[in-house]
This record gives C-alpha cells, structure tokens and sequence, in this order.
C-alpha cells in the first residue's frame, strides 16, 4: 500500500502543477485576447453569456474532466481562458486531481505488475503481448493518417 500512496501523492502534485498551469496559461491568453483585434468578439453579449456559465457552472466539468483522456487539458484551459473564479476553479482541481491520481496510480500500478510477473514467468509471452501492442498501435496511426490524408479525387478545385 505505500507504493500506492507514494505514486498518489506524487501523480497528485504532478496534476496539480500541470492543470494550474494550463489554468494559468489560459487565463493569460484569454487576457491577451482581451487586448487583441478579438477583444471585440471577446466582449460580444454571447461571448459573455458562455463566459458566465463557464464562470457558474464550470467547475463540475473541470471536475469530471480528470476522468477523460484528453479533455482535461482543454477544460482547464478554457476555465482559465474564461475567467473561471479561483475560489470555484480550485476546489475542482483538488477534487478531480485527486481522483485522477487516485486511479492512475492503482490501475497503473496493476498494469506494470501485471507485466512484471508475466514477462519473470512467461518472458516470449510477455514479448508476444508487447509486440502485439505495438502492431497494433502501428496499424491505428497508419489507418489514421490514411484517413486523413484526402484522395486524389477528393479535392475541390480552387475557383479563379
């Protein structure tokens, strides 16, 4: 259990630091933006509007944002880049870092357990798996950028 509480704590300061900064980081860009050619769409009435209820009702998405893959790091810097209160900001980021540590450190911990006995018992399985994890991730991010990249009868022809 210390190693449990020893990664926690550590995953706990690293969150913290990381999601305060983009915080911070936001709220600096949305305050730039303020002072830029944008400040007139930054102080549009539904600019405002969505600033207000990010303000509100925000931080239970910060919040719950520590339990997605990928979105937190917008969700914080959104908070920050729209003002969010600290006195509401804060308490999410305790909260939701708090959780995230919490499960990184107990599902991670597992994982690389898992791992350890069965490349120390079985290392060519062990070695399958890796490799087949890798195949595996090969294949996503070709597939992906096949997707991405148009066909050669996909393209729209610029109008003179």
């Amino acid at each position: 259990m210390d190693k449990v509480a020893l990664t926690a704590g550590a995953l706990y300061a690293i969150v913290l630091l990381r999601a305060g900064g983009t915080f911070a980081v936001g709220w600096l860009a949305g305050a730039g933006a303020r002072r830029t050619r944008f400040a007139g769409r930054v102080s549009s009435a539904k600019f405002r509007r969505a600033e207000r209820a990010i303000q509100r009702w925000g931080a239970p998405v910060v919040a719950v944002s520590f339990l997605t893959v990928g979105f937190q790091t917008a969700a914080n810097f959104l908070a920050g880049s729209m003002r969010m209160p600290l006195p509401r900001y804060l308490p999410a980021l305790f909260l939701g870092g708090a959780a995230w540590a919490l499960i990184y450190a107990t599902a991670g911990l597992g994982v690389l357990e898992v791992l350890g006995r069965l490349f120390a018992r079985h290392t060519a399985l062990g070695a399958s798996a890796v490799a087949v994890l890798l195949l595996l991730t090969v294949c996503g991010v070709v597939a992906y950028r096949r997707r991405a990249v148009p066909a050669p009868g996909d393209t729209v022809a610029e109008e003179s």
